[in-house]
């Protein structure tokens, strides 16, 4: 099944230095976005500074994915996208301490890189990355290094847990 990870309702855009990745809390659900201005509302915050002209698609209540018995997937927040570099990125707005908020948000990249990864766009790109970012800052029990590397082995992305996305 074809899924169209470029659908133009999906997107945001900007080519500044700085900008933010937002998700409004519920209710109602709204798609994740970028912006410029609201510091306060950013969940991650990108650092462009050769000024690409970088599309942010969100996924998760905007792009239908299917899981194969036809009821809905479970995927993450979005994808930046500029050049031949893709980035898948789960955002999440969860403190204190604990992995568990990590293991559903890697579930998640997983599921979403993986339907990407069956569609031929997904050969326009060879830089290859996914972000976990989390605006609470959580203390970690452990170091996310393995879980790093295993996602690596699984999926071929380099994943990395933290909210300061560099371009």
């Amino acid at each position: 099944m074809s899924i169209n990870f470029s659908q133009a309702l999906c997107q945001t855009s900007s080519n500044l230095k700085l900008f933010g990745l937002c998700d409004d809390s519920p209710p109602p659900h709204k798609a994740a976005y970028i912006d410029e201005t609201n510091g306060v509302k950013w969940i991650a915050v990108v650092v462009n500074d050769d000024k690409y002209d970088v599309t942010f698609t969100a996924i998760d209540h905007c792009i239908t994915i299917n899981r194969a018995d036809g009821k809905l997937s479970k995927r993450c927040d979005g994808v930046l996208t500029f050049n031949t570099t893709v980035i898948f990125v789960e955002l999440k707005e969860i403190g204190g301490k604990g992995n568990d908020w990590v293991e559903v948000a890697e579930e998640q990249l997983k599921i979403t890189i993986g339907h990407f990864e069956a569609q031929d766009d997904s050969d326009n790109f060879n830089q290859k990355k996914a972000y976990i970012a989390n605006s609470e800052h959580p203390k970690f029990k452990e170091s996310q290094t393995r879980r790093m590397n295993q996602f690596f082995l699984d999926t071929g992305y380099v994943l990395r847990v933290e909210n300061r996305i560099i371009l």
